[in-house]
């Protein structure tokens, strides 16, 4: 039942939030209420070299606690409240707070992998306090709420990028908080998700085993470190890690030419611990990147759309036409075959 709406100009051009938020009311069918929320693309030009922390703090303790372990651990090279309305339909849960930072020059290592475990360590070991977003030159905007009351909480529309994702939720096997809210986030990755993740508890666990900490009490968390996981961690191009995540069938594996059988058997046995199982729809999103993806027998929908430097994903095709009321192109992909589109190159 969740809605999905995704937006890429891929030359860059920047657009307002107003586009977005108008694909995700036109599924309002979709949602209860109990989740809402938005990832922006290009949104910081003045600290595009700065990791942008968002977090989630329950109250002025937590906020004191969270900032005392930050200065030991990054450079703060300017924190601020995150501008939002008072609305009726969303009291405000949490203090929300960004914080630009840079990893300390004495770090040698993945500045990545540095911004990773620094998350998880606030999430797993910081109370009353979680991550919203972590990486560069974008945000994550989301509460318990629908999309349009989200919108207004963080006042979307005043808002340019270039990439833009929506979620609307209908929770069904878990509660709804501003924390099980979507999109999902770890450094530009973001994910939202419609339907549900049977294969949580054997992804959860490979996660582990590489250092991610699951802890935000949702399934669709997994997708997003996976992709993380894969693409960043182990060098697999993005088509390469949605084959790992939504591998062919062994009797479709079987009948292939050999060298192909070869590649698909070999992704299939080496990363069966990431293959997502249950019914879903996905958008997934990187700095350069947005991708469509369903599970493997397309148990939801998914629909995909261009025109003329835009790419669209939606949930149904009427959200992608009330922004492109005559688009070049649109199509339904198949079941577990990602559509991948790309910022050009200038």
């Amino acid at each position: 039942m969740c809605g999905l709406a995704g937006i890429l100009n891929r030359q860059r051009r920047k657009l307002s939030g107003k586009d977005i938020v108008t694909m995700a009311n036109a599924m309002g069918d979709r949602y209860d209420g109990r989740g809402g929320g938005f990832a922006a693309y290009g949104i910081y030009p003045k600290f595009k070299e700065q990791y942008a922390l968002q977090i989630f703090l329950d109250d002025e303790e937590a906020k004191e606690r969270t900032e005392e372990f930050l200065k030991e651990r990054v450079v703060i090279v300017k924190d601020e409240k995150v501008p939002m309305r008072n609305i009726e339909e969303i009291p405000m849960a949490h203090i929300t707070w960004r914080y630009f930072v840079d990893v300390p020059e004495k770090f040698n290592h993945s500045e990545n992998d540095y911004i990773v475990r620094t998350v998880m360590q606030i999430n797993d070991e910081i109370q009353g306090a979680f991550v919203a977003s972590s990486g560069k030159d974008m945000g994550v905007f989301k509460a318990t709420g629908c999309p349009c009351d989200v919108a207004k909480l963080f006042k979307i529309e005043d808002y340019k990028a270039y990439l833009w994702v929506a979620h609307g939720r209908f929770p069904t096997n878990t509660r709804g908080w501003w924390g099980g809210a979507h999109p999902f986030n770890i450094l530009d990755w973001c994910v939202v998700h419609n339907g549900e993740i049977s294969s949580y508890g054997t992804n959860k666990r490979y996660l582990e085993m590489h250092g991610y900490k699951c802890r935000l009490q949702t399934d669709t968390e997994v997708v997003a470190y996976l992709f993380d996981l894969l693409v960043r961690k182990h060098g697999l191009s993005e088509s390469a890690a949605a084959i790992a995540l939504t591998p062919p069938f062994w009797k479709h594996i079987d009948s292939m030419p050999e060298d192909k059988k070869k590649f698909y058997t070999w992704i299939r046995m080496t990363y069966a611990p990431a293959m997502l199982n249950g019914p879903f729809g996905i958008i997934v999103s990187n700095s350069n990147t947005m991708i469509g993806l369903n599970d493997r027998i397309k148990l939801r929908p998914l629909i995909a759309a261009e025109d003329d430097s835009y790419t669209y994903i939606a949930s149904e095709e009427a959200a992608i036409r009330s922004v492109a009321k005559d688009p070049d192109r649109v199509w339904a992909p198949k079941a577990g075959s990602p559509v991948i589109a790309k910022l050009e190159e200038n």
